[in-house]
């Protein structure tokens, strides 16, 4: 980290700036590229996190690329700028599916040696006497020859990571595995050199193939579950629309990826258009869905003056917006890097488990010396001491808990996102477990999503049974909610709509039809006002939480 001095030196701007970091299999990966990082002049502080595999940097802006990525690249990893959508794509799919070919390869190859481990089992529980054909093992030179493919080919890239580790002065996961895979590796390599044919039984070529084999395994399943655990942040990006239709100075319309906006810029909104940018409206009308900022369930009605939403859809009308907030500055992105601040931040408990790291595998690498030498100076033979340092190599990884945390905050925002919960900050998640009273400052956040028909009251001689069928008549086709609310209530009394004529929809206020002959008006006051002769429904609302939708008949001398 820079001193206090360092930083007080500079007293102009910091920038912070987002890296994918690439090579990194555990928790003692990502403390070593966050001590390299912090140790480049210029750089304020850095957070390296495994599970998103990204370095999150607040440097002086003069700091340049080039004098992050030669430090790291030193130290064995690989750093890339990621821009806006990127930051959350991880290594990227061709990354994925080489891992996953080479796991494919790998299992390939190790399961001649577990037919042999499971004929080897067999003859131990019913006797090579009554089975002769599970007396079976592979050729010791079949034996070498697979070995020797997964050592060298599969095996390559954790002797390429330990050495980039220990070049760079620490150790990791890799450095573990290869220590514990090679002992096996020479030992039998050294056994079949010396004895040839007369090996057969006696090798451990199996051990090494199948570390190897598993620990690949391991590799992708935790690939696969930090990009699904960082979808949601992906999918949260994906209601923004792609491009957007703006007026040109001259009146002409033009079509451009959202990206170039700018404040400033007329937005033309037209109905089922997702609103590009946060702005007000110059000119027109519209009902706008705002629930995946707002939570509430009832579309907004907007005119002009008043503020829109990036994201949010304008479901009926058309509106031209002055775009005020473009991109990562509207709503929508600072929602985003929220949620993605929160992923990437480190708890008390990460913090530990950096420290801890940091110090692991040179502990566990003692351990095993120590444990071959009290197993030779207890008289046990070279074998049996080796196999027994080798299994304290490889059965102690220091990822257990250094991966499952920070893959834990990933899922566990990413879930959250999924449900419409953000996360501002990664103290408050890990707080949350003490929480007794939770406080909701709205009641968008607390009901189902949807609007659905509490009551239907006619207000003079009618059944409400065919009331609730006009209405939800009018409304066939509608994807506002209210008029799918009025639909699922007729299907759900059994209710059988009927053809509506001369439809129009009136933005913001309801809409108009003609059902066997009389025309009929369906939406809130400011419809009867403007569209019903001066008549107007009774001055009651709806009860608390609900909004009350009136329907009537039009006549000569009104509604």
């Amino acid at each position: 980290m820079s001193t206090p001095t360092e930083t007080a030196e500079f007293d102009g701007e910091i920038e912070t700036r987002v890296y994918h970091v690439d090579g990194m299999t555990c928790s003692a990966c990502s403390a070593r590229v966050e001590k390299v990082l912090s140790s480049v002049p210029g750089v304020i502080d850095a957070h390296v996190n495994l599970a998103l595999e990204r370095a999150t940097l607040n440097v002086i802006p003069t700091v340049k690329p080039d004098e992050l990525t030669g430090p790291v690249a030193a130290a064995g990893y690989r750093l890339a700028s990621v821009h806006g959508d990127q930051a959350q794509s991880g290594t990227g799919r061709n990354g994925l599916t080489g891992d996953r070919a080479a796991m494919i390869v790998s299992v390939v190859l190790t399961l001649p040696f577990l037919a042999q481990m499971l004929a080897g089992l067999l003859r131990g529980w019913i006797g090579a006497d009554w089975a002769d054909w599970a007396d079976w093992h592979l050729p010791v030179y079949a034996e070498a020859i697979l070995a020797t493919a997964l050592q060298v080919g599969i095996g390559g890239r954790y002797y390429r990571s330990a050495f980039h580790a220990l070049r760079g002065g620490g150790a990791n996961m890799d450095v573990l595995v290869v220590l514990g895979t090679t002992s096996a590796y020479a030992y039998s390599a050294y056994l079949a050199a010396t004895l040839g044919t007369e090996a057969a039984g006696q090798l451990y070529f199996e051990a090494s193939a199948i570390i190897i084999t598993l620990v690949l395994i391991g590799k992708n399943i935790e690939a696969r579950a930090r990009r699904s655990a960082s979808r949601a942040i992906r999918e949260l990006l994906a209601v923004r629309p792609a491009t957007a239709r703006i007026r040109m100075a001259g009146g002409a319309e033009r079509e451009i990826p959202v990206r170039d906006l700018k404040a400033g810029d007329v937005v033309i909104c037209r109905p089922g258009d997702k609103v590009a940018a946060d702005g007000v409206v110059l000119h027109g009308e519209a009902e706008v869905d705002e629930a995946l900022i707002t939570g509430e369930s009832v579309p907004a009605q907007k005119t002009t003056g008043d503020s829109v939403i990036a994201g949010s859809i304008n479901l009926g009308g058309f509106m031209e917006v002055e775009a005020r907030a473009v991109g990562s500055d509207s709503t929508l992105g600072r929602v985003f890097r929220l949620v993605e601040n929160a992923q990437a931040a480190k708890p008390a408990i990460q913090r530990l488990v950096d420290r801890v790291s940091a110090v692991f595998v040179p502990v566990v690498v003692a351990l095993a010396v120590i444990t071959f030498a009290v197993w030779i100076l207890l008289g046990a033979n070279l074998e049996t001491a080796l196999i027994n340092a080798v299994s304290v190599l490889v059965i102690a990884c220091p990822c257990a808990l250094g991966l499952a945390t920070p893959t834990a905050i990933v899922t566990g925002a990413g879930v959250a996102a999924r449900a419409g919960i953000l996360v501002k900050d990664i103290e408050s998640l890990e707080q949350s477990s003490d929480l007794t009273h939770v406080i909701f400052d709205k009641t968008g956040t607390l009901t189902e999503g949807r609007p659905v028909i509490e009551s239907v009251h006619p207000l003079v001689d009618g059944d409400e049974h065919d009331l609730l069928r006009i209405a939800a008549s009018l409304q066939q086709g509608s994807e506002h909610p209210i008029g799918t609310a009025f639909q699922s209530a007729a299907r759900a009394r059994g209710l059988s709509l009927v053809r509506v004529e001369r439809f129009r929809n009136v933005v913001a206020k309801g809409v108009t039809g003609e059902i066997e002959g009389t025309t009929y008006l369906l939406g809130n006051a400011r419809l009867f006002e403007a569209d019903c002769n001066g008549s107007a429904p009774p001055a009651e609302s709806g009860s608390r939480g609900t909004a009350a939708v009136w329907l009537a008949a039009r006549k000569a001398s009104g509604c």
